[in-house]
């Protein structure tokens, strides 16, 4: 049987298994074709490509579950979701996104039908994990091995040890991706989503199941920016008085004289910002640029920025007069690790009298979060998580 012939057979298969037709519209998007100078596999996020002489030595089992992990790669949409990781530290990325897939695999349960190949790495421990996750847990253990080696002999760094010796089981091809522009991305994230629904229907008739991190993902998307901006008028005080001094503009043109709102505008707006070790570039300019907008659209009297991680590292205050060149303002600090908690504490002890709090993080917290904060509170959280939090507000999404 040739290598077409042996993929072809896999993609079937895979179609018509209750527990993976929920693929079968990702498998037919873009191409996947067996080729001559790739070792064992791999996918720009939406085309799928496997080496020849990999694709011949492995079993039928093997080879559906190597389709089913490149697949998997791109209902996930990790080209498109963690390209700025993957820029940072391609190795540890890969490692990440590999773990997530493949226990998605193991977890179907049938080693006769999907069989790991040889190299595939995969951990009870991150069972249901996202990517975020497993790769804040890799990074602490690899910055640790650093550090440690650092320690034994600071002149000389005999490369990674542990975490940076694991190997994926695949590649992936980032260059698509980056060039590719939002419109693009934004057509492929809409691909995707519009071929696992069709699946699910195709599932749900099987009786399969859809995993977590799938689910997540058609969850219904929230017009998170619509929900901010909403949170925050609704958040503004005012004193409910009127007043002769302003006309209701609405009723001057009946010839209608009638007082207006006496304050119509916010107060102090703390927007926390989280700049933990998760948050990348791309989710750093994703905040700034709500926060320009929050500057235009409600135009509160002060908006005190606090930059935290695991502790509050600071904070910056801006007025009317900022709100033009902010973006440019804006000095992030952080890195570390993540502890909601702190923000409340840091509120509390300098006694902020603000009319509402924003919250940007990815959502990524610790399992205990303390929040004393009596004012309006509103936590954004930018990955598609179901976060259970005490405060007023929370919104989730994946974009």
């Amino acid at each position: 049987m040739t290598p077409e012939t042996k993929l072809k057979k896999a993609h079937i298969a895979l179609m018509k298994h209750k527990d993976t037709a929920l693929y079968s519209g990702i498998i037919l998007m873009g191409t996947s074709k067996v080729v001559d100078n790739c070792p064992t596999a791999y996918t720009d996020g939406v085309n799928k490509r496997y080496g020849r002489k990999f694709v011949e030595k492995l079993s039928e089992p093997e080879l559906q579950a190597l389709v089913l992990h490149e697949n998997l790669h791109v209902a996930l949409n990790h080209i498109g979701r963690f390209r700025q990781k993957f820029e940072e530290d391609p190795q540890l990325m890969n490692v990440c996104a590999d773990y997530v897939v493949n226990d998605i695999i193991v977890s179907i349960g049938d080693t006769d039908f999907l069989k790991l190949p040889e190299g595939g790495l995969y951990e009870a421990k991150y069972h249901n994990w996202s990517v975020n996750e497993v790769y804040k847990d890799l990074k602490k253990k690899k910055d640790e091995q650093q550090s440690s080696q650092d320690r034994d002999d600071p002149c000389t760094k005999t490369g990674d040890d542990g975490v940076g010796n694991l190997k994926p089981l695949d590649e992936h091809d980032f260059g698509a991706s980056k060039d590719m522009t939002i419109e693009e991305k934004k057509a492929v994230a809409k691909d995707i989503d519009d071929a696992l629904r069709e699946g699910q229907i195709l599932a749900g008739k099987l009786g399969g199941k859809t995993p977590r991190s799938i689910d997540e993902l058609l969850q219904p998307k929230v017009d998170w920016k619509a929900e901010l901006r909403e949170f925050i008028s609704s958040s503004i005080k005012g004193n409910d008085e009127y007043t002769w001094r302003k006309f209701n503009k609405r009723l001057m043109a009946n010839d209608i004289y009638m007082p207006s709102m006496e304050n119509e505008s916010i107060g102090e707006l703390v927007v926390a910002i989280d700049t933990s070790g998760s948050i990348g570039t791309v989710e750093l300019t994703e905040f700034a640029t709500e926060l320009v907008s929050i500057c235009n659209t409600v135009t509160p009297e002060k908006i005190r920025v606090v930059w935290w991680d695991y502790d509050v590292h600071g904070e910056q205050s801006f007025n009317v007069d900022d709100y033009g060149n902010i973006a440019h303002l804006l000095k992030p600090k952080g890195g570390g690790g993540t502890r909601l908690s702190c923000v409340s504490d840091y509120i509390v002890k300098e006694n902020i009298d603000a009319e509402a709090v924003v919250v940007f993080t990815d959502g990524y917290l610790e399992s205990d979060v303390r929040w004393e904060v009596t004012t309006p509170t509103l936590v954004l959280s930018t990955e598609n998580r179901h976060l259970d939090l005490p405060v007023q507000r929370v919104i989730s999404c994946s974009e």
